[in-house]
C-alpha cells in the first residue's frame, strides 16, 4: 500500500502516542492555545485531537460555560480520548474534510496542533473551517516546516533512496506534506484569513535511543512512517535507519532538531 493509510494503526500505537506525545504535541500545543486566548464560554473545535490531551486541557479554559469537540479520524485514539470526557468536551471520529455535521458560525475557535502536514489537499479543509467559524472567529495551526527538515526526516530520506527500498516510491497521500512560512500565508489569504501571527519556531527533540525514535515517529505516524513499503522490508529499512541515528547519539541520546510554523489566523 503507498497511500496514507488509517488501518495500520493499532492498540499499542495509539497507547504509546498518549504516552509519548505528552511532552511533545502537548506541550506544543499549549503554546498555541495561549497564542490562541482562548476565553471562558467559547465554543472550540480540535481538528486531529488524537488521545485528547489538549482538547481536555482547552475544556478546563474555557469552563462550563463553553464547549470542547474532538475529532480524529483514527477510532483507537477516539476511544483513548474518551476517558477523558467532560461535560463540556465530547470526541467522536472525523476528518477535516468533512465538518458537514456542524452547522455555519458553530465555534469560536478551531485549532489543528501537528495535524496540517497530514492533510495532503489543504485548500477544502480550509474552506470547511472557515464556514464553521463566527465571523473574527481564530485558527490556531501547528505544523513542520518543509524549509527545516530534521536529521530523521534526512536519514530516512537517504535509507529509502537506495534499493531495495527504492523500488517503492511513496504516493502522494503516503507522507506528511509539510509547507513553508510564505505557502502557508498564500493558503490562509487564499481561503478567507487575515493572519495575526506565523512564526518559525525551534522544534527540538531529545531521544534516549534510536528505538524511542522510531516508536514516537511510527506512533506519531499512525503506522506509516514505512508504510508504503511491503511488511517483508520494513524491519531492515529501520534496521539501517536506526544504525545511521546511533552514529549520532551521545551520552545525552539523539538529538533532532528542526523547525514548525505556528499561525494564527482570524476569519475575514
Amino acid at each position: 500500500m503507498n497511500a496514507l493509510s488509517l488501518a495500520f494503526d493499532t492498540q499499542r500505537l495509539a497507547e504509546k502516542y498518549e504516552e509519548l506525545s505528552a511532552d511533545r504535541q502537548f506541550s506544543h500545543g499549549k503554546q498555541l492555545i495561549e497564542e490562541l486566548r482562548l476565553r471562558p464560554g467559547e465554543r472550540v473545535l480540535d481538528i486531529g485531537c488524537g488521545t485528547g490531551l489538549l482538547a481536555e486541557y482547552v475544556a478546563t479554559i474555557v469552563g462550563p460555560t463553553g464547549w470542547v469537540t474532538g475529532i480524529d479520524p483514527l477510532p483507537l485514539r477516539i476511544e483513548i480520548a474518551k476517558r477523558k470526557s467532560k461535560p463540556n468536551l465530547v470526541y467522536q471520529v472525523g476528518n477535516a474534510y468533512v465538518l458537514d455535521e456542524f452547522a455555519e458560525n458553530s465555534f469560536d475557535v478551531v485549532y489543528l496542533n501537528a495535524v496540517f502536514h497530514w492533510l495532503a489537499e489543504k485548500e477544502e479543509p480550509l474552506q470547511h473551517i472557515r464556514r464553521v467559524l463566527v465571523p473574527g472567529g481564530r485558527l490556531g495551526l501547528t505544523t513542520g516546516s518543509k524549509e527545516h527538515p530534521n536529521r530523521l526526516q534526512r536519514i530516512r530520506r537517504e535509507v529509502l533512496s537506495r534499493p531495495p527500498y527504492n523500488a517503492f516510491p511513496e504516493s502522494r497521500a503516503g507522507y506528511p506534506h509539510w509547507v513553508s512560512v510564505p505557502e502557508l500565508v498564500w493558503l490562509l489569504d487564499r481561503n478567507g484569513f487575515s493572519i495575526q501571527k506565523i512564526e518559525v519556531q525551534e522544534n527540538v527533540f531529545n531521544h534516549s535511543d534510536s528505538d524511542t525514535v522510531i516508536d514516537f515517529s511510527q506512533a506519531s505516524s499512525f503506522g506509516n512512517f514505512l508504510g508504503h513499503l511491503p511488511p517483508e522490508l520494513r524491519d531492515s529499512a529501520i534496521a539501517e535507519i536506526k544504525r545511521a541515528l546511533e552514529e549520532y547519539r551521545t551520552p545525552d541520546g539523539i538529538r533532532l532538531e528542526g523547525r514548525r510554523i505556528l499561525a494564527v489566523a482570524v476569519k475575514k
